[in-house]
Order: C-alpha cells, then structure tokens, then sequence
C-alpha cells in the first residue's frame, strides 16, 4: 500500500497522514456499530471473540489510538492498579526495607504472578513499596483514584494499612489472613499444615533434638508456623522444641542459627520458615563443621530460587506463590467488575518439596 493510500477494502473516510482516524471509521472499515468498538475499547466481555478479532484488526490497520482521558470519564476506571508492599515496623523502614522489596524471591514471584494475570486483561502494575513512613502518603495516593484496586501484601498484626485501604471506596485484596476482621478477600496458604509437613519429615527421618527459627511472630506465617510445627511433634513425644525469631532475611537465619547451635549444639533436626534464612542457616552449620543432612537434617519454606541457591540443595515446603498471586489479580478484577460483589478468601494447600538438606 502505498503513502497517502486509503487503507482498508471500503473508504473509510481518512487519509495516512491526515487527521487522526476516529471511532467512527474503526466502526466503518469494521463492519459493526460504534457501540460495538467502544466495547471492545473497554474490554466488555460480551463481544463475541470473532467480531472482538475484527475490530482489533481494524484498530491496528488504521492506526486508531483510543483517547484514554475521554474514556476514563466515562468508565471511571484508569486500567492500573497498585501492588503495595506495606511495612509497619519502623525499625525495618528506609534504604533496609527497599533492598528488601526488591532481592527477596517472594517479592519478585508475588510479582510475577499478578502481572501474568493483569496483562492478559491489559491491566497496567504499579509497584508501591510502603514503610512506615511512607504509608499515609500512599493512603492519599489511593484516595484520590489514581488506580483501580489495591494488592496489599501486608504481614504485621499491627500494621494500619489494610484497614485504611479496606475503608476506601476502592476494591483490595490482601496477600495473607488479616490480623483483623476487614470486608476484604485475601489469599492465603494453609501454614500451619506446611509446618506441620516439615515436622512430620524431620521426625521420619530420626532427627529428635529438633529446633525451628521462625519469622516475625507478630505476622499470620511467622506465628502459625511455629504453632504448627511444635503441635505436631507434640503428637510424636516432643514438647520441648527450641525457637530464635527472626526476619526473613538470609542474615537474620545467619544469626538465629548461631543462637540456636550456642544453646542447643546437640541439635539434628531445624525447620527454618522460610527460604532465605534457611540459606543463612546452612552457611553456619558449614562454618561449625556440622554436615548436612548428616547431622543436622534442614528444611525450609517457600521453594523459593534460594532453595535452589543452597549447597545442599534445599528440602523445602512449597507455597505456590505465583498461582496465589494469580488469584489475588483474579479476586481484584472481579471486586473491580462488580463492586457489590462480598469478600471471599482462598486458601491453598502446600506441598513438601524433598532435596539434599533433609
């Protein structure tokens, strides 16, 4: 085709390189209504797949580029929403927090997850870390309608945000249990049967002086997985199961294990609740000389890319972060879709991933 040609098998009006083609024309060169394209436009899901296509095809040959500013009067909808990161602790707040947010696995798979979801519904991400500091600021940001929804991953009991942001008139869905009763849907994995997995496997393969180094105990996962490993194996005769709490990161497990070995050298079984610390763990039980899994046997939890950093290999509780993510998106879309629409959680179940560590 050459410049200056009009596109299209029927005249639709426009000229390359005259004024921008319209709607009415996409409609034209299309065969359908303008009602129809505006449809399409806007992502209704009620056109057929077929006529969707043709548009599309009309859209792309002409060139047509919806006004978004004009559109989102109407819809009331920006086609973007927030992932907030929210951290309560003001210890944890500033430049520790931030390399947090982006070197932690579950971050970037929590990530993943959802933009894989959104994408495809062309839903643009935004990435909102939130500490202490920053978490009014982002209240104001959400207030004024800059996006449609809100994933919150927020694990503190005391933190404030997932309260504020459920008291907004803007659909959110939270990564984790709230602490507190919100009119929120959430996602979330059953942890205490994952550590409860991780204890029934240490115990089978002989450990008996076992110890765990747990998360944060003021969040959902820090708490029930310590709650679910000492109760199971209370059930097989061990009611004394030391514990260090930690924070999550490879030098928080550093440290914790070099407490747990000083009080407790005789130890062979440790559930480590998470990944990260539980690749701090291994680096000093190698430098104490104690073999693993020979004779302190190790587990983690997440099955996170550290599982697969640590030499040995990594024995692990699988959480399938991506697919919980997914469903997060999924949840939030449908609260965009349809406002009225009552919260619901989804719990997903976790799975024992066995390598060399245990």
């Amino acid at each position: 085709m050459t410049e200056g040609a009009i596109t299209g098998s029927m005249s639709t009006g426009w000229v390359r390189g005259s004024r921008p083609p319209t709607l009415d024309q996409v409609a034209e060169l299309a065969g359908v209504s303008r009602a129809t394209v505006s449809r399409v436009i806007n992502g209704a899901p009620t056109v057929d797949s077929k006529i969707r296509a043709t548009v599309e095809n009309a859209i792309a040959e002409i060139g047509y580029v919806p006004n978004l500013a004009a559109r989102s009067l109407v819809t009331r909808r920006t086609d973007s929403v927030a992932l907030v990161i929210s951290e309560s602790d003001v210890r944890a707040s500033g430049a520790g927090f931030l390399n947090q947010v982006f070197t932690d696995p579950y971050f970037g798979r929590i990530t993943a997850g959802a933009q894989e979801v959104l994408r495809r519904n062309g839903i643009h991400l935004v990435i909102i870390p939130a500490d202490a500091a920053a978490q009014q600021q982002v209240v104001g940001y959400l207030r004024q309608g800059h996006v449609d929804g809100v994933l919150l991953i927020s694990s503190h009991h005391t933190d404030p945000l997932p309260q504020q942001v459920s008291g907004l008139a803007i659909p959110v869905v939270i990564s984790a249990r709230p602490a507190h009763r919100i009119p929120a849907s959430y996602v979330d994995i059953d942890q205490g049967l994952g550590a409860s997995l991780a204890a029934e496997h240490l115990y089978a393969r002989g450990a008996r002086r076992l110890a765990t180094i747990t998360g944060p105990l003021d969040t959902a996962a820090g708490h029930d997985r310590l709650d679910g490993f000492r109760k199971t194996l209370a059930t097989h005769g061990i009611a004394d199961v030391p514990y260090v709490e930690s924070d999550f990161t490879r030098a928080g497990g550093e440290d914790a294990a070099r407490d747990l070995l000083a009080g407790h050298p005789d130890l062979d079984g440790l559930f480590v609740a998470n990944d990260l610390m539980a690749s701090g763990a291994l680096q000093v039980l190698q430098d104490l000389g104690r073999r693993v899994p020979d004779d302190v046997a190790v587990v983690g939890f997440d099955d996170s890319s550290a599982a697969l950093a640590c030499r040995p290999l990594l024995t692990t509780i699988r959480q399938p972060v991506e697919e919980m993510a997914g469903e997060m998106a999924r949840l939030l879309l449908a609260h965009i879709r349809e406002p009225d629409r009552l919260p619901r959680s989804v719990i997903f179940q976790p799975t024992l991933v066995v390598r060399q560590s245990a």
